[in-house]
């Protein structure tokens, strides 16, 4: 098997200078919002303060977890001192009101459930690793956090079925996300809401069929599932699990998971999904891989499936806007 591709140095410049592009340009932009009355006719940035760029609100936020996460992992790079200021500039006190006052309008319960509720908790728990001026970061974003995690201690009780499609409504991706921030900060009530629910959502899951993907998936139903069940469930109930779920791996089947996704016009902001797919593919199939003890076929099949993936669409991280504002951040989460 050939070695494993990593996060480099070059790479983390190209991804944030990619991220830095994009998160403060504001036009074009696609909203998720509520119109009440003609009072909320207003512009992204005025009613997005912190989040108005990258298209979209859940790719601004996501593309502050890229710049926060690279920079803690390289804090001596070109690229800090911009990220230090973007940050300063933005996670204000009056900037995270204006976010949470847009929240605690009418009509707007469901705003970005719950694939920007959870990228707003992973950008949360990565400003709580480190220290300095993170500090102030974390503190600044703390309402913001905590309303998003309300939410989600509000929706999942009463949230009888998953939602299992390969787009933003996706519940195994957002209570693996959620877990992250739950663990980090120390949430104990939340980890234990979103265990319970992801065990009573899946645990009775087994032979998948993989019927995927579908024409704008960017997540995998099944490898996603499985990847939430890893985070879920203790080592010896997920092993038990996975072989169900899975009974075929060491035949490679589903044959479906293993071939990367073609991509036919990558400025076709829903076709471009597909290289997001391949991405978050090859970060499920990587954590699934390492799983599994050194020995068992599974692990070098597995690792060897997330190689593929990554290859088939690393060189278009960046090119046009469609994949632009947010591939590095997908790229990013199967590298690290």
């Amino acid at each position: 098997m050939t070695a494993m591709a990593s996060l480099t140095p070059e790479l983390a410049v190209k991804f944030a200078r990619v991220a830095l592009s994009h998160v403060t340009r504001e036009y074009p932009n696609k909203m998720d919002h509520v119109i009440n009355d003609p009072g909320d006719l207003k512009s992204p940035r005025e009613l997005h303060p912190v989040f108005y760029g990258s298209f979209d609100w859940h790719s601004c936020v996501h593309g502050y977890w890229l710049l926060a996460t690279l920079q803690r992992l390289y804090p001596d790079a070109e690229f800090s001192p911009q990220v230090t200021r973007l940050f300063d500039s933005q996670l204000t006190p009056a900037n995270i009101h204006a976010e949470v006052a847009f929240l605690n309008q009418p009509l707007r319960a469901t705003f970005e459930r719950p694939y920007g509720w959870a990228w707003l908790l992973m950008l949360a728990a990565e400003l709580n690793r480190g220290s300095g001026e993170r500090r102030r970061w974390r503190e600044g974003l703390l309402a913001l956090a905590t309303a998003f995690a309300d939410r989600f201690g509000n929706f999942l009780p009463k949230a009888t079925y998953p939602t299992r499609v390969g787009t933003h409504f996706n519940s195994a991706f957002a209570v693996a996300l959620a877990l992250e921030y739950a663990r980090v900060v120390g949430d104990t009530a939340l980890e234990r809401l979103l265990c319970e629910t992801a065990t009573r959502w899946f645990v009775k899951d087994a032979d998948a069929q993989a019927w995927e993907p579908g024409g704008d998936d960017f997540l995998s139903p099944s490898l996603m599932e499985a990847e939430c069940m890893r985070r879920t469930l203790p080592p010896r109930d997920f092993a038990k699990w996975v072989d169900g779920f899975f009974p075929r791996l060491r035949d490679r089947e589903p044959a479906t998971l293993f071939q990367p996704a073609t991509v036919s016009d990558r400025s076709d902001g829903k076709i471009v999904h597909l290289d997001g797919l391949n991405f978050s593919r090859a970060w499920c199939w990587r954590a699934l891989g390492e799983a599994w003890p050194i020995g068992d076929a599974r692990r070098d099949i597995a690792l060897e499936a997330a190689e593929v993936h990554l290859a088939a669409s690393m060189p278009h991280v960046a090119g046009d806007y469609m994949g632009e504002h947010w591939l590095a951040t997908f790229a990013l989460l199967a590298l690290l």
